[in-house]
């Protein structure tokens, strides 16, 4: 069944590698996505919703330092020891985080929205440098340890295992399925799910043959840089292969980052109570596993195996052309929800795959440093230059009034969006050209 999804894999322990990957990548989407949606619902319970755009802000200026701190540690120890350390600081801290929104005067209980509340504001930087360490660490992994062709067959196995976890993540912990009052205990349960991918790293390190560890090498590979937290950066700026894939993530997340507070903020007003909000958000989160996993199932993997690398890439961004023009004339809510989904499951089950195998003809340092500045500045810094247009949103709504407000504001970010996928289309090109000439020369670009 494997061989027909995702072609022939060569042995038993090569299944069993990309086996416990996808089952320990299952267990980090698992998590955050059912962290994503309590992620919104406790911050708009303590804070307020208004306050989201500047939330992204902060939360930029957190996974900033904590880049920093990651990439000196990926200098001194090796990386599965540095995955470890993170999944258990993790998961400790979600348990101190239960243990105050349990709290009646300072946790959940207490629904009044004020942006004095600091626990809600660490909640949601929290969980947003969660997305970028632990999951950029996970693909960095991966792909050190991976052959390109290799790759092609054992990637999606693993995105599909990534739906799994997307699916009955957000299925299983919400608090309206369990008759609870609020999160409280979702997240009680998140930081013993965070724990247990520890353990499933040390069994991964422990039973997988060094044989099937064996990484991508090209003929320029030992050409590394000077270690140093700052030579992700410099590699970054210095680099147009790394620009262009900077330009593919950080296009995308602007884009999504616009519609997805749109979409949120609708939700909030017509859910106003934290357990309804995450129900629905927790809904949209698993619609989103479900589109992904039958996208992965009916072999939306394919084109890049059998049409290539270009391909893949374009994709994406005539997609999210689409979504961008359809929402443009249709605004509510239900069709903000499903545009979201799609956009989503298609990123998760063809785009994200693909963008972790262009990073495999690079060098150690690009792989675990570079990594850690794109997740930064082109996923995290993009969502926060979206918010900052986002913040625009309650400008026009108050000078125009409620709905000519939110029209104009979706005119205009429109206009931008399409623009930003023009150049998009261009970076893609780029990339997958340069890609495609390293693995045939059997070189690194950088």
């Amino acid at each position: 069944m494997l061989s027909q999804l995702f072609g022939k894999f060569e042995s038993r322990e090569e299944v069993k590698k990309f086996g416990l990957l996808g089952i320990i990548f299952g267990l980090i989407i698992g998590a955050y996505w059912a962290m994503r949606p309590i992620k919104d619902s406790i911050f708009f319970s303590m804070v307020g919703v208004n306050y989201q755009p500047v939330a992204k802000w902060i939360s930029l200026l957190i996974v900033s330092t904590l880049v920093i701190i990651y990439s000196k540690l990926i200098d001194t120890f090796p990386r599965h020891k540095v995955f470890y350390a993170l999944t258990l600081m993790y998961g400790v801290i979600a348990l101190v985080f239960a243990w105050y929104f349990f709290d009646p005067v300072h946790g959940l209980p207490n629904t009044t929205e004020d942006p004095s509340r600091i626990l809600g504001w660490a909640w949601y930087c929290y969980v947003e440098s969660f997305g970028s360490l632990i999951v950029a660490l996970f693909w960095a992994i991966s792909t050190d340890t991976t052959m390109p062709e290799v790759a092609k067959r054992g990637f999606p196995l693993i995105a599909l295992f990534g739906q799994f976890g997307n699916i009955f993540g957000p299925w299983l912990l919400r608090a309206e399925r369990w008759g609870w009052s609020n999160s409280a205990p979702i997240v009680l349960i998140l930081g013993f799910i965070m724990l247990s991918m520890c353990i499933m790293m040390f069994v991964f390190m422990k039973v997988v043959p060094k044989s099937q560890l064996v990484g991508y090498h090209g003929t320029n590979d030992a050409k590394e840089t000077e270690p140093g937290f700052l030579e992700g950066l410099k590699l970054l700026i210095t680099k147009s292969y790394l620009l262009g894939i900077f330009a593919i993530i950080t296009i995308y997340e602007i884009i999504v980052t616009i519609f997805d507070y749109h979409f949120k903020a609708e939700a909030k007003a017509v859910y106003a109570a934290e357990k309804d909000l995450a129900n629905y958000l927790a809904d949209y989160a698993v619609w989103t596993g479900i589109i992904a996993f039958l996208c992965v199932l009916f072999g939306i993997n394919s084109i890049q195996r059998r049409l290539g690398m270009k391909y893949s890439l374009l994709m994406m961004p005539l997609l999210v052309a689409v979504a961008v023009i359809t929402l443009k004339f249709n605004p509510s809510l239900s069709v903000a929800f499903w545009i979201m989904v799609i956009s989503k499951a298609v990123n998760y089950a063809l785009n994200q795959p693909t963008i972790k195998q262009v990073y495999i003809p690079t060098t150690k340092d690009t792989k675990y440093k570079a990594t850690a500045w794109l997740e930064m500045f082109g996923s995290r810094g993009a969502k926060a230059g979206g918010s900052a247009i986002n913040a625009f949103r309650g400008v026009f709504k108050s000078q125009y009034g409620a709905l000519a407000g939110v029209s104009w504001f979706l005119t205009i970010s429109t206009a931008a969006s399409m623009g930003m996928i023009v150049v998009w289309l261009f970076a893609a090109l780029f990339v997958a050209k340069t890609y495609n000439k390293a693995i045939a020369e059997n070189k690194v670009v950088c």
